[in-house]
């Protein structure tokens, strides 16, 4: 079976999921045009605001719009929020304070997380006597219920702490009615603290967001799903309005919060972006739809499984060399629109705790909504596949793929013809 012929089969067999995703664009679009709606956006929030940036009617009201898309009292969202690991280090500090104790129940958080909660001075929670607990997730990659409900009837936890996505495990991400379903556990348990959501590659994925469904607070990153691709940087913070107002207070100062922050290259690119991001979205999970399937048929091990729609965006592909690994990779970048041309090398990134190589061949560096991949360099050998923001653009990308493994002559697996 020749290349285009396995991408034809694969396509074929996901019409179905497909299908299913454009009607989730669909209803998540009309969800944002609303949202600008009531909030009566004009021109003049587009508008560039310099110094202290009081009276920033662009910058308030994208956070209104956000609030509305996501079914939250109130958000923030700004350029000054630099990743999702630094909206999420933002929203910790914010609300936490010194004897706080946290419970993690989706087992250990995203690599570059764990400097934030357990680093050792640097300025992380620990150094400021605040305990951040995991609880392990079952044989199944999913919540422990009965380990959670005995952590919380043995501790007094100022916050329950959720990351949806995987990060660089081998799991499926969570739906949202399983996070729906652990915040209606925790608060049967008797928690009455915040419940925090790490958000991120989550977005408009499914017509309902963790502050739908219980949720106090979800955050995330712009250069992920909801910039859309047009967001340069930033990040957003949602959810109920007291615990957004903690963390615009330590975003800014406590004494000014929310009421100041400017941004001189104006806010086109993030109303754009976001209004952008539904559509966005839909064609990044047919393109991780499309290479799981491809990788599934040639006998690649790869999650989330194909039988349902994707949790978020990113797809796990297992391979069995170092080798392997970083040819994928490099195939991701060769048919990049943005320095295809480089040859990639694994390095030593911030907040990593071991080599990590990366494609991203993007117009916003480091974008993940944009085709991208990265792996760590250890065992198993796991690349993440993600973003695309035009379904063709990920079908050009598995088609280089299936030829590079074609080329490989791997004996193992049911390889395509060139």
């Amino acid at each position: 079976m020749t290349v285009e012929e396995r991408i034809s089969q694969a396509e074929a067999r996901l019409a179905p999921m497909f299908a299913r995703i454009d009607e989730i664009a669909l209803f998540n679009q009309e969800k944002v045009l609303s949202a600008f709606r009531s909030e009566r956006i004009a021109l003049r929030h587009f508008a560039a605001t310099t110094g202290y940036g009081y009276g920033d009617e662009g910058r308030d009201a994208l956070g209104r719009v956000y609030a509305r898309a996501f079914g939250a009292e109130r958000a923030v969202v700004s350029p000054a929020l630099l990743s999702g690991t630094h909206a999420l280090t933002v929203a910790l500090f914010g609300i936490l304070r010194p004897g706080d104790r946290v419970l993690c129940v989706s087992g250990s958080p995203y690599d570059t997380l764990r400097g934030v909660v357990w680093g050792k001075g640097n300025g992380s929670l620990a150094d400021f006597g605040i305990s951040f607990e995991t609880v392990l997730l079952d044989e199944h990659g999913k919540v422990d219920l009965p380990a959670v409900r005995a952590a919380l009837k043995g501790g007094q936890y100022k916050m329950v702490y959720l990351q949806r996505s995987r990060g660089y495990e081998l799991r499926d991400s969570f739906t949202v009615d399983e996070i729906g379903a652990v915040c209606s556990f925790v608060r049967e348990c008797g928690f009455e603290g915040c419940i925090f959501v790490d958000n991120c590659y989550g977005e408009f994925v499914e017509t309902r967001e963790p502050t739908q469904v219980g949720a106090d607070l979800i955050v995330g990153s712009l250069i992920k799903n909801p910039g859309g691709g047009l967001a340069p940087t930033g990040g957003y913070i949602a959810g109920g309005a007291r615990y957004v107002e903690q963390c615009e207070n330590r975003l800014t100062a406590p004494s000014v919060g929310g009421e100041v922050g400017s941004y001189a290259y104006g806010y086109q690119l993030y109303y754009q972006g976001f209004f952008l991001a539904p559509h966005v979205v839909a064609q990044a999970l047919k393109g991780a739809l499309l290479i799981g399937q491809c990788m599934a048929e040639l006998g690649y091990e790869n999650f989330p499984s194909l039988d349902r729609l994707p949790p978020d965006i990113t797809r796990a592909v297992r391979f069995d060399t170092e080798r392997q690994l970083t040819d994928f990779i490099q195939s991701v970048q060769d048919v990049s629109p943005v320095d295809s041309f480089v040859k990639l090398e694994a390095w030593d990134m911030p907040g990593y705790d071991c080599k990590v190589i990366m494609a991203a061949g993007t117009f916003n560096s480091g974008a993940s909504i944009e085709l991208s991949a990265d792996a760590p360099i250890r065992r198993p050998y796991v690349a993440y596949f993600q973003g695309g923001l035009t379904y063709e653009h990920c079908k050009l990308a598995v088609r280089e793929v299936l030829k590079k493994l074609a080329e490989s002559g791997d004996e193992t697996k049911n390889l395509p013809q060139v």
